[in-house]
């Protein structure tokens, strides 16, 4: 039985949750647990089984997956099942790194923080069962594509249609630009930003109806991150120390490059070092990947929710 309050920080992919939930995750009083819903998550941390990316839990199929979350969030390593899946030494190293930081959390009463942008859909069934504190983090549509074109990222839209509940709760108005999408094979910057205002098109919703989740724009954090952690911080009951202070400037400062620069063979063993960014020059990078024709063109693509969110001097370049 838990007694603290998880967490969860979530929104789009590359909205910065992983920044932001570090960060939280340097109070000694918190135990991060890394994306339980993506479809590669370890068996390990999370037994559930998902299907689709971005599942959408409701009362309706609560069923298959309460239990194994339940775990997840009491620091319960699923040990038989992470051995099972061991087939390399950097499967081993990762099944120790996991188990040792479960076993640390759970004897110390950490707070388990949940950062998972892929369970953005799923975040009030969350928040209802488990009595959690949704962080939800937005990004500025621009940016989120840039991202997007940047990695060659595509997305299969199917993962949405094939879940009717989703559908009919949330995505039904967008149903036939969601399979013209498939149907005429959408490129990178139409599929990104199409994927941006559904997200955002509930997150939207979320933002009506939750006045007591956190809604932070990942362009405001960047601007002036110790404003925003401490926000965050007094939001959900957290001691801002001097020393996460001194961390949070160090890992944003302008002395840093204007992005993460990761290798891809060991991202998998990040760690806070590998999150030093320039905060505020990592906003505009949108502007030097994307051509003036795929800006309009993500405007025009996004605006009936991007308005919602972003100012047209949000546009300017």
């Amino acid at each position: 039985m838990r007694n603290s309050k998880p967490i969860l920080v979530t929104g789009s992919h590359r909205s910065g949750s992983t920044w932001v939930g570090k960060m939280i995750a340097l109070s000694p009083a918190v135990g991060y647990i890394k994306e339980p819903f993506n479809l590669e998550h370890r068996p390990g941390i999370c037994s559930a089984k998902f299907d689709y990316w971005f599942t959408y839990i409701t009362q309706e199929n609560e069923s298959d997956f309460y239990k194994n979350i339940d775990k997840t969030l009491n620091f319960s390593y699923n040990f038989p099942e992470e051995i099972k899946a061991v087939n390399s030494l950097k499967d081993t190293l990762r099944l120790i790194r996991d188990y040792s930081n479960f076993y640390k959390y759970r004897i110390s009463h950490a707070r388990p923080l949940l950062k998972d942008p892929i369970a953005v859909f799923s975040a009030e069934w969350l928040a209802e069962k488990f009595d959690i504190d949704v962080v939800v983090l937005i990004r500025h549509p621009a940016a989120f594509v840039s991202s997007f074109k940047k990695k060659n990222w595509s997305f299969d839209f199917s993962h949405l249609l094939k879940q009717p509940l989703l559908m009919e709760k949330h995505l039904y108005s967008f149903e036939t630009e969601i399979k013209e999408s498939i149907t005429k094979k959408y490129d990178a910057i139409d599929q990104a930003s199409l994927l941006w205002k559904l997200i955002y098109h509930v997150v939207a919703k979320y933002r009506d109806r939750h006045k007591d989740w956190i809604f932070s724009k990942h362009e405001d954090i960047s601007l002036n991150p110790l404003a925003g952690f401490q926000m965050i911080f007094n939001h959900l009951n957290l001691n801002l120390s001097n020393k996460i202070k001194k961390a949070i400037e160090e890992y944003s400062s302008s002395q840093n490059p204007s992005e993460i620069m990761k290798n891809e063979s060991t991202f998998w063993l990040l760690s806070n070092r590998d999150l030093k960014c320039d905060s505020k020059a990592n906003i505009l990078n949108w502007h030097n990947r994307l051509t003036q024709e795929e800006i309009c063109r993500i405007r025009m693509k996004t605006e009936e929710v991007a308005d919602k969110f972003y100012l047209d001097r949000d546009w300017n370049i």
